[in-house]
Order: C-alpha cells, then structure tokens, then sequence
C-alpha cells in the first residue's frame, strides 16, 4: 500500500477531506484523521462503543468511540478507531483510524487490541517511518493531518486530487516549510562553528531528521549508529551528518519540554 497525506491549517477542511474520501468510496479503514487540540478533560471522557473489543476499554483509559467530543457532527465508521490522548512532544491530540492511531504509538497501549489486529491485516502498511516525525510537529503547530493508504497508483492520484481540492497541503511542501522555520537558526549555529553550510547543509539535515526517528529518538550517536549506519549508509559518519543529528536530539528535548498536557496549541488560520 502507498500513503498519500494532507496536511490542513485548521480542523474543519480536514474533516470534510476525510469525509469527502469516504464518500468517493475510499474504505473506511484506509482514512485516518490526526487533530491537535483536545482537552485533558475531553481525553479522559471520550465514550467507549458497545463495540469495543475486551479489554481496550481498561488498557488505554480512554479510547474507541462511535462518538467524540470535539469531532461533534464527524460520522466515524465502525472499521475505525477513535483515541483521544496525550502524544509526548506533541500535546493532546484526537486520532481517528486505525493507522492514524498506529503513528502516534498507541498501538502498545492498546495490547494487540485494534491496532494489534490492524497490524495484523497490514492495514498500516505502506506509512513511511520517516514521516512520523514531521506529523507529530505538524500536530503541535495546530495542523490536521489526513492520511490515506491506497491499493494501487491510480488510486493514489486520486487521493491526491481530492486532498488538494480540499485546501490540503503535501506532505513533501509542509515539510519544506516546516524546514525553512528552522534553517535559518541552523545556518547560524553550523557557521559559527567554522562550518561550510552551504556544502554541508543536505548532509547535516539528514541528520537532523534522523535524530527524530523513532529509532533514534532520546538516543545518543553511539546509540544508534546501528540504526544510522543501516538508513544512511553513505553519510552517516560525515561530521555535518553528526552535527545535525546533535542538534535534532536537542530540538526534540525542547520540542518534549514544550508540549505539557496542559498547553492546548490553536489551530493556525
């Protein structure tokens, strides 16, 4: 499977894009929905569906609805799931779908419930690893994210088609903006060290991306060299690569610090 993912400025087009996905007659399971935002009080009083599976209900306090709070007026269907949670680093978020939910790590609270199954049926398959990141910082900035596993190319063009009709973003432009926020900064730092920015920069924000990865994250150079020297066989060990990854740890550190279950981040307009 292939994800095509949208990334919105506010809540509201990106329940239309999901719905209008729906409609179109993507399957239900396939549609995943990510929404910053939710209050601790609405995260600890999401309703649990007389179809919850055993057990979920108790594993992760509060989880699997047919209904939810925040989402009032979003027809949810019932090959989803539905979390409301608190992300580490991000802030409390609203995750509607099964691999939405999957991305942002739910699947160990939950015990081989939905998402246990879901993996199970690869729905999830197809979600590349090295977005999960930048969907977490999208999520903290106030954007929705909207993510769609399709069956073959042609569906995918058309995902693509329909998110972009909605107001979506691509993930890849997002990402560049997301980029360009902090590459100034970057810039700064590198060159004050002595450093060539403009021969290094691709090498050092590989590196500053990798540290994000879930593989990497809170982990040091040495920790994860197994895992860098596998992804990055080429440059891993090139000192701009090494900056950057010291510099990501570091911006994930300020990025977890931040986000404390009591900040609620406005969507952007």
């Amino acid at each position: 499977m292939e994800s095509v993912t949208g990334v919105f400025r506010s809540v509201e087009p990106a329940r239309r894009a999901a719905m209008g996905l729906r409609h179109a007659g993507f399957a239900p399971e396939h549609i995943n929905l990510l929404l910053p935002g939710a209050s601790e009080a609405e995260i600890h009083a999401v309703p649990v569906s007389e179809t919850e599976q055993p057990g979920m209900g108790t594993a992760i306090g509060s989880v699997v609805g047919a209904a939810l709070g925040m989402a009032g007026g979003f027809e949810l269907w019932s090959a989803g799931a539905t979390a409301s949670l608190l992300v580490p680093g991000v802030g409390p978020v609203f995750a509607i779908g099964l691999a939405g939910a999957a991305l942002l790590g739910i699947g160990g609270g939950l015990g081989g419930a939905a998402i246990g199954a879901a993996m199970e049926h690869k729905t999830t398959e197809g979600v590349p690893a090295d977005e999960i990141f930048f969907y977490e910082d999208a999520l903290r900035l106030g954007r929705s994210v909207v993510v769609v596993l399709t069956n073959d190319a042609d569906e995918a063009a058309r995902a693509k088609e329909l998110l972009a009709e909605s107001g979506a973003e691509t993930v890849d432009a997002a990402r560049e903006d997301w980029w360009l926020g902090l590459r100034d900064a970057e810039k700064e730092h590198y060159q004050a060290l002595g450093h060539n920015w403009e021969r290094d920069c691709a090498d050092y924000r590989a590196g500053f991306e990798a540290a994000l990865r879930r593989p990497a994250r809170g982990k040091s150079f040495m920790e994860a060299s197994g895992y860098l020297r596998s992804e990055f066989p080429t440059i891993w060990e090139h000192p701009a690569f090494r900056k950057g990854f010291e510099r990501g740890q570091d911006y994930h550190q300020r990025r977890q610090k931040a986000a404390t279950p009591e900040m609620l981040v406005p969507p952007l307009v």
